[in-house]
């Protein structure tokens, strides 16, 4: 992770993304919803855009935030987002229809864990992007890779979580913390050991694991 100098500067070098979005990074300010900070969401996009990929499925819409992102940097992409929470998902869908985006991201309310079968249906996928309950990240990993095309890459954010899993966990104030703090260890760590995949982690933002089939 880089210190905090290093990141200001890095930061104030992005340019200014539209108002809307400014809104909603305010937006999510205020309320403490986590979104993708500044340094993550734009590698993410230039990965993406690299990828150029026709279909997306997200695991964690929250506000719509990195969906709207996608869409706007991938006009031909369209994506697939599940959110849990129902006040999260329902401001979602005012933001996405906001951008005139309705057409192209198109959200599901539910688990998950749950819905497999329906977001089946849309796939193949060319990307999967997992930035929900992080104790999950293995479940979901494991639930949804098999709906990736030939090429699919998977996406996965928050996976240092602010540099937690590099520390000695008797640090950690809390019991849910060191919880979710090994599990999120053994999560990075089972990605290394996957035959199929080869999964690079990049530490800009909270951390993006980018895995992609051999």
């Amino acid at each position: 992770m880089v210190n905090e100098e290093v990141l200001t500067y890095i930061e104030n070098l992005i340019p200014d993304p539209q108002d809307y979005i400014k809104q909603m990074e305010a937006f999510a300010e205020k309320h403490d919803v986590p979104i993708m900070e500044k340094t993550g969401i734009e590698v993410l996009l230039l990965l993406l855009s690299m990828q150029q990929p026709k279909k997306i499925v997200e695991i964690g819409t929250a506000i719509g935030y990195s969906g709207i992102r996608m869409a706007v940097k991938l006009p031909n992409a369209e994506i697939i987002t599940i959110e849990l929470d129902e006040e999260r998902f329902q401001q979602a869908n005012l933001n996405i229809k906001e951008m005139g985006l309705e057409e192209r991201v198109h959200t599901l309310h539910g688990d998950a864990l749950s819905l497999s079968e329906e977001i089946n249906k849309y796939g193949p996928f060319d990307a999967l992007f997992i930035d929900a309950t992080k104790a999950k990240y293995t479940k979901f990993f494991k639930l949804y890779e098999p709906m990736l095309s030939s090429n699919g890459i998977i996406y996965t954010d928050n996976v240092l979580f602010k540099g937690t899993v590099a520390r000695d966990r008797s640090e950690l104030k809390t019991r849910r913390q060191r919880t979710l703090v090994r599990k999120l260890d053994e999560f990075n760590h089972w990605l290394f050991t996957l035959d199929k995949y080869e999964t690079t982690i990049i530490p800009v933002g909270d951390g993006i694991a980018v895995s992609k089939r051999k």
